[in-house]
């Protein structure tokens, strides 16, 4: 499809030959399955899932103390002190998010007081995905932000079989409490609570098709941060883009899955062709080359657009999860987007760097989600809950309105109740 048109403005010189959004499995009849079953069933359910499907009986799903001073005595000490900086960087970029949340009290005409408070969360249940690979990073960006807001009490699950270390990470980040539960029978757990787990208020935290149709299922009694798709990744180049870095990068966020979407959107015809080449060249020693080659082949996409315009409109368009800009002034360029995930502003700013450890949360909306919504973020984990309250001069001023309003809707008891309060204030 070399050169197809697909959008104004747009060529490809790589078209993605399949569609992440189409590739959905629909798992919708096992995950209710699943989830009736430990809601009516509780631990029974859970465990006989963990057998089916993680091959696992363990008799306990709580982590003890013994089991976390265990994982963290094996952790690597080198590996101990690099989470632990992940840690500190994503707590005080928290912090920093969270002081710019202010409560609110404000008399917006005489006597009548409006203000909103921000409340903390009461219980948060935190998804940790186990994964091909023991990715530490995955707890911290989803427990920290709870502690910095205040969350009374986070609940950890992750998969039996998930890396020991996993375990370490969700103790270092603050989980009150872990449970090795994985799957839809995790997400059933925490929304409707068991013999041993206890109900949470919002779940969080990403995972496979099942996870995610899971929380898509149980949403309404239990709140949740984003359904996530396949990872993202795209960048945005001129003449100044780097071939050899831009690959790098693509093959790097390739890695994750052979779902993985990775695209270059270019207004340098020339550039795209060696990002093709330089891929290819790079796939023949990369150590995780069978799942980056499958992810590239199927949904790598390289555009070209015909002006920087065509370039804008195209990345906003898709919306990308993690989208990169690479271009002679990349803060001009980024200043001019509107939709993505988490900008990564000139070719220093690694995806990497936000995937591990640089303070910002790689928890990010797909799927073109980034149009409507950021990612996980300090404010995910508290409310903002309005109040009022009244002087005599505020009901004089808003009663006779409300009296109005209620009485040309044909709402006589809204009626009664705006009008009560202006007799009884007139009658002294």
């Amino acid at each position: 499809m070399a050169n197809s048109k697909i959008f104004d403005g747009i060529t490809h010189t790589k078209a993605p030959r399949r569609s992440a959004a189409s590739d959905a499995n629909d798992v919708s009849a096992t995950v209710s399955e699943v989830l009736a079953a430990v809601a009516a069933e509780g631990d029974a359910a859970v465990r006989r899932f963990a057998s089916a499907f993680d091959r696992s009986d363990l008799a306990v799903f709580e982590v003890t103390e013994a089991d976390r001073a265990a994982a963290l005595a094996a952790l690597d000490p080198q590996t101990r002190a690099d989470t632990e900086f992940a840690i500190g960087n994503v707590r005080d970029f928290a912090k920093a998010q969270r002081a710019t949340m202010q409560e609110l009290e404000v008399e917006i005409r005489p006597g009548v007081h409006l203000g909103h408070r921000i409340i903390p969360l009461e219980r948060v249940g935190c998804y940790v995905p186990g994964g091909r690979y023991p990715l530490l990073s995955a707890p911290i960006m989803t427990i920290v932000p709870a502690k910095v807001a205040g969350v009374g009490e986070v609940v950890a699950c992750l998969p039996p079989n998930a890396h020991p270390a996993m375990i370490a990470g969700c103790h270092l980040s603050g989980a009150d409490r872990i449970f090795r539960i994985g799957g839809a029978q995790a997400i059933a757990a925490m929304a409707f609570g068991t013999e041993t787990v206890p109900r949470v208020d919002k779940i969080v935290g990403p995972g496979n098709a099942f996870v995610n149709e899971a929380k898509r299922q149980v949403f309404g009694p239990v709140g949740i941060d984003q359904l996530a798709g396949p990872s993202e990744i795209y960048t945005l180049a001129d003449h100044a883009g780097d071939a050899e870095m831009i690959a790098t990068d693509l093959l790097a966020q390739a890695e994750h899955d052979v779902r993985t979407r990775v695209g270059l959107i270019t207004t340098d015809a020339d550039l795209a062709k060696r990002v093709v080449e330089e891929v290819e060249r790079q796939l023949v020693d990369l150590a995780t080359a069978e799942t980056a080659r499958v992810a590239w082949e199927d949904y790598g996409e390289v555009a070209v657009a015909r002006d920087e315009a065509a370039m804008l409109a195209y990345s906003d368009h898709i919306a990308a999860e993690h989208l990169q800009v690479h271009t002679a002034d990349p803060h001009a360029t980024a200043a001019k987007l509107r939709h993505y995930g988490s900008l990564f502003i000139g070719e220093m700013a690694s995806v990497v760097y936000s995937d591990k450890c640089c303070g910002t949360n790689h928890t990010l909306p797909t799927m073109a989600a980034g149009r409507y919504t950021g990612g996980l973020w300090v404010g995910a984990y508290v409310k903002v809950a309005t109040h009022q309250w009244m002087e005599p001069e505020g009901v004089f001023s808003v009663g006779p309105p409300a009296v109005r309003q209620s009485a040309s809707e044909g709402l006589d008891g809204h009626r009664r109740a705006a009008q009560l309060r202006l007799d009884r204030l007139q009658a002294g």
